[in-house]
């Protein structure tokens, strides 16, 4: 597994695709898919940010996802569809809380929100991104695209 620039690095036209489809206004919140186990998928919508090379997400103190990040790490982020151009872009892989006070002092500064002690830093690490692109909402089946860390 990756962190977002050693993925840019990889695959800069996926990277850039994915890029696009994470920072585009007025998209909406990308979904966040965890697991705790055996137990069953949980899909809850995040902030996801790109800081200084990295794929962030603050997560709520005492939330399922927090709890599933921390016993399992696993995740699957999926970028919200807009239904005029509907490409999509997912990243799979594992996360990893932040602990080091420089890079949350960056990443606060950078949110959109003031995250406060009610929240912890994670970076999601890549083993998996596809890209699905279609010409229009009526264009069926996407052209994928994917690409997988070594």
């Amino acid at each position: 597994m990756v962190s977002w620039d050693q993925f840019e690095l990889a695959s800069p036209e996926l990277a850039a695709a994915g890029r696009r489809l994470l920072t585009r206004p007025g998209a909406g919140d990308p979904l966040l898919a965890t697991v705790r186990g055996s137990g069953l998928p949980r899909i809850n919508p995040i902030s996801a940010q790109l800081i200084g090379g990295r794929l962030l997400a603050f997560l709520i103190v005492g939330s399922a996802k927090l709890a599933d990040l921390l016993a399992d790490g696993r995740y699957a982020l999926h970028m919200y569809q807009d239904p005029a151009l509907p490409d999509e872009f997912q990243v799979r892989g594992r996360a990893q809380e932040i602990l080091d006070p420089a890079i949350r002092a960056a990443a606060v500064a950078a949110w959109p929100f003031e995250p406060d002690d009610g929240y912890r830093l994670f970076e999601l690490s890549i083993e998996q991104a596809v890209l699905g692109e279609r010409s229009g909402p009526d264009e069926w089946p996407p052209r994928y695209t994917s690409w997988r860390s070594h």
